[in-house]
């Protein structure tokens, strides 16, 4: 985080001058180079340095300290210093006596160049493009989270024994573990209701975590689609054998 402090001239004591903290657990982080992400967000954080260095009314020793910071940002990120600094350039004013036609806006997933070249086609039909990635850092914080999110669905799942990588598939209008709790606790107390768990008894198996042994196959509410689901993926394990 970064905010303007005030500071007096030492010399004249005239007016005020500023300067830019930051703390002492701020980053330098920024989107690196070589991450597959568009250039407009690569170097948003960039022109955002640059912008606020120019428009802030510095000391000069100040403003020298903070081209350096914003130098060694840019270094620790791999982007060159001296020639990946995109340049500012004035916003043109709207003329708002002229009738500009409302565009329509398309929203891609970046996956790299070859998303600029399926794009570019929309330039020529009034179509803004927008650009979305998947490998954000909040997906990587939340990845544990979502993991045990999906177990509160309903759906098609799959269950593998522990000890002869035996695969049983199912579904389930209810939580996925609520579903696994009852798979253990017919093991637990020899119920043949449960068709895996009759197969760990028969056998002399024995029953993992939830999280080792239960992959969630497809998330799907209760319905008649939900049956079809179930066929499908039972019809392909079979084909796979």
């Amino acid at each position: 985080m970064t905010k303007l402090i005030s500071l007096t001239s030492p010399k004249t004591h005239k007016g005020l001058s500023f300067d830019i903290y930051r703390k002492p657990t701020t980053t330098d982080l920024i989107i690196p180079k070589d991450s597959c992400h568009p250039f407009e967000q690569k170097t948003a954080a960039i022109r955002y340095h640059r912008e606020r260095l120019l428009s802030y009314r510095l000391f000069p020793e100040c403003r020298e300290k903070e081209k350096k910071t914003i130098k060694q940002i840019l270094a620790n990120n791999k982007y060159d210093p001296n020639h990946d600094i995109p340049e500012l350039k004035q916003k043109k004013k709207q003329d708002l006596n002229t009738h500009t036609q409302k565009k329509k806006s398309a929203r891609f997933t970046y996956v790299g160049k070859e998303t600029r070249y399926i794009t570019k086609v929309f330039k020529d039909m009034n179509v803004a493009v927008a650009f979305t990635t998947n490998n954000t850092i909040r997906k990587h914080l939340t990845k544990e989270y979502n993991t045990q999110c999906k177990y509160g669905k309903s759906g098609v799942y799959q269950l593998t024994c522990p000890d002869c990588k035996m695969t049983y598939t199912g579904q389930t209008g209810t939580p996925f573990k609520t579903r696994f709790q009852e798979h253990v606790r017919d093991f637990k107390y020899n119920n043949i209701k449960s068709v895996f768990a009759q197969h760990l008894l028969d056998n002399g198996h024995s029953i993992g975590k939830m999280e080792d042994i239960m992959k969630v196959v497809h998330i799907k509410n209760k319905g008649r689609m939900l049956n079809t689901l179930e066929n499908h993926h039972i019809y392909k394990k079979n084909c796979s054998r």
